[in-house]
């Protein structure tokens, strides 16, 4: 089997880790790494290689940042190109990036079945580019992995068929547990910022709704000065840049926060499992909190991930200033109740990407990831 994986951002590069190293167990599957080039800073993409021991991709496409319509159209451009050339038996694309839908628009024109790991997943907010991205991607893809039941249930509702469906908890899981070992021992990154085990709170801050729009960039960043706690903030360029746009660089002169660039993968799992509180608007760091059993307060108005809300380790508190420095304060006073709370952990024992590609394998032997087969809209 020839297969093709197309990705372009850092979550994905931790999400497809474990299939990848999985893959090289698998001599029945021949498999090529696409990368267009949306995260293309080293901080966001080479030193993710490197940590985790993986090859470089085999082709870049280096597309960069630009404005959605035109980075897809350019991603298309190239992925299809390479897809009309190389004739693969399917496309695996991870998560909700531009990558994601690219990689499944072109493939799923050429009627190259379409494999897609991290399916079902919706928070129902249409502002949300990741949003439009997931739902379009799950409904041209022929194998929908998914990581829990409540996002097989998502997929089910939209009437995909139950045969297409295969849930297997979550690969990021398995990446986090694969690699925490090894942060703890490589990585100084305490010691480097001069900060003590459970002494801080981790921030991190990336998406459109929040960094695009000034009062709510505003909102935020105030609350960090009202918390009256030490909070590391390894800056994303897009929040910087916006920061720096909208004049609120005054709001981080506070000595108690500590601004960085973006960290490898290594430092940054210390940087969490380390964390007294992780504040963040990112889907993946959400699950990576549950899973090193660190309360999480995310940053938006809703979650595709819900179980981590219903298990209350995880809260919504948006934008609003005030709800953040109270979600702050009611964690540091309930802190022995989190110390004690079951962590357990609904995407996944690790063992996730064992799963996927042995399941990609015995479908493709099995003539079931032919695009041909009917199925239901």
């Amino acid at each position: 089997m020839k297969l093709f994986i197309i990705s372009g951002a850092r979550p994905q590069f931790i999400k497809l880790s474990p299939i990848l190293q999985d893959l090289q167990k698998i001599s029945e599957i021949d498999y090529y790494h696409l990368h267009t080039g949306q995260h293309y800073d080293s901080y966001m993409s080479e030193v993710f290689f490197k940590e985790l021991g993986l090859e470089a991709p085999d082709i870049n496409l280096q597309i960069k940042s630009t404005k959605h319509g035109e980075q897809i159209s350019k991603m298309i451009t190239g992925i299809e190109e390479i897809l009309l050339k190389e004739k693969p038996d399917g496309v695996l694309v991870p998560g909700d990036t531009n990558s994601t839908l690219a990689g499944g628009l072109s493939a799923s024109k050429l009627q190259i079945p379409v494999i897609h790991l991290e399916s079902g997943l919706r928070s129902y907010d249409y502002r949300m580019p990741e949003e439009i991205n997931r739902r379009l991607t799950d409904h041209l893809s022929r194998m929908l992995i998914t990581t829990s039941q409540t996002a097989t249930n998502n997929l089910l509702d939209e009437g995909i068929k139950e045969s297409w469906i295969f849930q297997t908890g979550d690969t990021m899981v398995d990446a986090i547990l694969r690699n925490s070992e090894r942060a703890a021992k490589i990585s100084s990154i305490l010691n480097d910022l001069g900060v003590k085990k459970k002494d801080y709170l981790l921030l991190t801050l990336h998406r459109q709704e929040n960094v695009d729009t000034k009062e709510r960039l505003e909102s935020i960043l105030t609350s960090l000065n009202q918390i009256g706690e030490i909070v590391v903030f390894p800056m994303h360029p897009r929040t910087r840049k916006m920061v720096e746009k909208f004049n609120l660089q005054s709001h981080l002169t506070n000595e108690k926060i500590i601004t960085i660039d973006p960290v490898g993968y290594l430092d940054f799992i210390k940087l969490e499992k380390h964390a007294q509180i992780i504040l963040t608007d990112s889907g993946g760091i959400q699950k990576e909190a549950l899973t090193l059993e660190v309360p999480c307060l995310t940053l938006r108005d809703n979650t595709e991930w819900i179980e981590t809300i219903e298990l209350g380790v995880n809260k919504l508190v948006g934008a609003d200033e005030n709800l953040i420095v109270n979600g702050v304060n009611d964690i540091r006073s309930n802190i022995i109740k989190y110390e004690k709370m079951d962590w357990k952990n609904p995407y996944g024992d690790g063992l996730s990407s064992e799963k996927i590609v042995k399941e990609i394998l015995s479908r493709y032997n099995s003539g079931n990831l032919s695009i041909s087969s009917n199925r239901m809209l």
